[in-house]
């Protein structure tokens, strides 16, 4: 059987849209590990499994890395949750 032009470029455009979709995934997924890494080596103990929930639902990448930035820097983990909810 062969397949029309048409159907191939539908089908290259899905692959492409696909492999863009994971490849955002991973960075997102990344960027949260990343921030959590950090947090948990600055303020040992004070892990809250809200924070990655809360992280879990922010699509926007650059806000990720900015909350990335701000776990960096940060003084303490309440300023950084006061950041977090803001």
């Amino acid at each position: 059987m062969q397949e029309s032009p048409v159907y191939e470029r539908i089908i290259q455009r899905g692959i492409e849209q696909g492999i863009e979709q994971g490849i955002e995934q991973g960075t997102r997924a990344t960027a949260i590990k990343n921030i959590l890494s950090v947090l948990k080596t600055r303020f040992p103990g004070r892990e809250d499994p809200s924070v990655q929930q809360t992280l879990e639902v922010i699509d926007d990448l650059d806000r990720l890395d900015a909350l990335h930035l701000t776990a960096l820097k940060i003084a303490t983990f309440e300023d950084f949750l006061q950041t977090l909810k803001a």
